[in-house]
């Protein structure tokens, strides 16, 4: 009687992995999204958040699962219970109502966004006119233009903004930008104002944020090695839409934005021997993961971590979570 030959499994085909470093969570983002959670451990369900805390579909679903309720203006939050302010900033209405409410309200807003904030009124108390480059309706966007009397700052979304837009003098001009946009794109736009206004006021210090920049570096790097990108983030986030695009700009042949490894379409993958992967500044980790066990299990993965830069920054919680 002759044996059986064994059945073999289907030999996979083999693809390289490029993990991008840093990935996922900013300090301003997990900073935020503590804050939710520490509220609910503090006060108990519910807290009440004005607008997506961060900007991704897992992150709010778990925190409502916690107890978080989600609204998109203040009068929708009862006076009684807590409120937590979004990341991304709120005009400055918003706290001055809760205060006249005699509401609890917690504000994480960025470090980083808020130190926009506060170039905005410095601009102004100096009798500056001011443009900020950004998106219109984003809500760091409404936050910052909302910290100033309404009319007071133009919007600049591209480089034909930039060369149209007429100040009433030329000579007294500032700029400031959304902490989330194509470093590159931005620059072509500053220069554009910088060529116009050469006496121009400009930030301190760079207002795209450290994270937004060392996560589009990275992925010029991914864009190099890889045929195909893979951005893990939700598509209301602009930090996440920016990787996807520079991606793009710096040379991918393909990039795509996916949520978690269910958006995964596997005829991407056709002919694809290098794959680039990264997460937006708002992603958690596990869902990098989660994409990781996907593509393992159709393909003999062999993974490199590609290092940008290492990142370091944490910043405190308000004093109302850390005190008895």
């Amino acid at each position: 009687m002759t044996t059986p030959a064994p059945i073999r499994p289907p030999v996979r085909p083999k693809l390289r992995l490029f993990l991008a470093s840093p990935r996922g969570f900013c300090a301003g983002v997990d900073r935020a999204i503590q804050i939710v959670e520490r509220a609910i451990e503090k006060f108990g369900a519910p807290v009440y958040v004005r607008h997506e805390i961060v900007h991704n579909r897992h992150v709010v679903d778990r925190l409502k699962a916690l107890g978080a309720i989600f609204i998109e203006e203040l009068n929708e939050a009862p006076d009684d219970r807590p409120v937590v302010f979004s990341a991304h900033g709120v005009p400055k209405s918003v706290p001055a109502e809760a205060k006249s409410r005699q509401m609890i309200y917690l504000d994480a807003t960025c470090p980083l966004v808020s130190k926009v904030h506060v170039e905005a009124q410095k601009h102004f108390d100096n009798g500056r006119e001011i443009v900020l480059i950004g998106h219109a309706g984003h809500p760091e966007v409404v936050g910052t233009m909302g910290q100033l009397p309404e009319g007071t700052v133009a919007l600049i979304e591209d480089i034909d903004d930039a060369r149209t837009w007429q100040p009433k003098d030329a000579s007294n001009v500032a700029f400031l930008t959304q902490t989330t946009l194509s470093v590159d794109d931005t620059a072509d736009i500053v220069a554009m104002l910088k060529e116009r206004f050469p006496g121009i006021a400009a930030p301190h210090k760079e207002d795209i944020c450290y994270a937004t920049t060392n996560r589009q570096d990275a992925v010029k790097m991914l864009a190099e090695a890889s045929d195909l990108i893979l951005v893990v983030g939700s598509r209301n986030s602009s930090n996440s839409v920016r990787l996807k695009e520079v991606g793009l700009k710096a040379g991918a042949k393909a990039a795509y934005l996916i949520d978690d490894a269910s958006g995964l379409d596997w005829s991407w993958f056709d002919g694809v021997a290098t794959i680039g992967l990264t997460a937006g500044a708002s992603a958690p980790e596990d869902l990098v993961q989660g994409v990781i066990d996907a593509i393992s299990g159709h393909f003999d993965i062999e993974i490199e971590e590609l290092v940008e830069a290492r990142e370091t920054v944490t910043f405190k919680l308000p004093r109302l979570l850390t005190t008895a």
